[in-house]
């Protein structure tokens, strides 16, 4: 009975002996595998959280196409009026969007700032923080406007916004853009400068903000929203004017 005892215990130590195990070498060369397959992955996920960061941009200026819609509808097929009393958050969110959500970009404020605003109001929805600025149309009225409405209308007193049936081409045609973070901007002015120091063109998609890469979301007037990459919202067409003059000039030398 002893010595069966023993070749049973000498049999089951040669079992265990005799089965796989990984050499350091092995261990080394399957982290290395891991580590390749997630240097892989990574990118490809930062690229899809990106993409759902421009979608829900992209919804945004849906909500606000819509709203100015409804806007234009109540108010004889106008926009709303370059105001700096009554900017057009007011004018869209409290009656339209009802969501002042809807004002921010979820790719905006990243590197730890809050996108600015104006702060000489008493209306939420303008003092709100804010991603996006509306098209002022400053090519159409400087065109047509008299000395004094044209004062008026730089001083944010001028009563009327763009007439809709007279944007030619309204697919291409520029209501909502993004403005840089900084910028507490309202209105995308020519007269300011505003369309190359103030309009990001490089939220997504590229290497950093307001650096030339990437592109940003715009909503037009026909109520579509797209991505248009850097430089493409002002050349080869200045996708900002109206009139031909400023729509066949870069906004640089218009």
């Amino acid at each position: 009975m002893k010595i069966t005892n023993q070749r049973r215990a000498a049999r089951r130590k040669n079992h265990f002996c005799a089965l796989p195990a990984f050499t350091l070498i092995e261990l080394l060369v399957v982290i290395a595998i891991i580590a390749i397959l997630a240097a892989m992955l990574l990118p490809a996920l930062g690229r899809a959280k990106e993409s759902g960061k421009r979608i829900a941009c992209i919804n945004n200026l849906h909500q606000l196409n819509l709203a100015s819609q409804m806007y234009k509808d109540d108010n004889q097929g106008l926009f709303p009026p370059r105001s700096e009393i009554s900017r057009w958050p007011n004018r869209l969110c409290v009656n339209y969007a009802q969501n002042l959500n809807v004002l921010l970009c979820p790719r905006d404020g990243e590197n730890g700032k809050t996108p600015a605003t104006g702060t000489d109001t008493n209306n939420p929805a303008d003092g709100a923080p804010r991603s996006y600025l509306i098209n002022a149309f400053n090519d159409y009225f400087q065109s047509i406007l008299p000395d004094a409405d044209w004062t008026a209308y730089i001083a944010g007193t001028y009563t009327s916004g763009m007439k809709e049936s007279i944007i030619r081409f309204p697919s291409e045609t520029i209501i909502f853009g993004e403005k840089t973070t900084d910028a507490p901007d309202y209105y995308m002015d020519f007269y300011e400068g505003n369309d190359l120091d103030r309009v990001e063109q490089s939220r997504h998609g590229g290497a950093g903000s307001h650096n030339g890469s990437g592109g940003s979301d715009y909503g037009f007037a026909d109520g579509s929203a797209t991505y248009i990459k850097c430089p493409g919202s002002l050349s080869p067409v200045n996708l900002w004017a109206v009139t031909d003059a400023a729509r066949t000039n870069y906004a640089l030398t218009y």
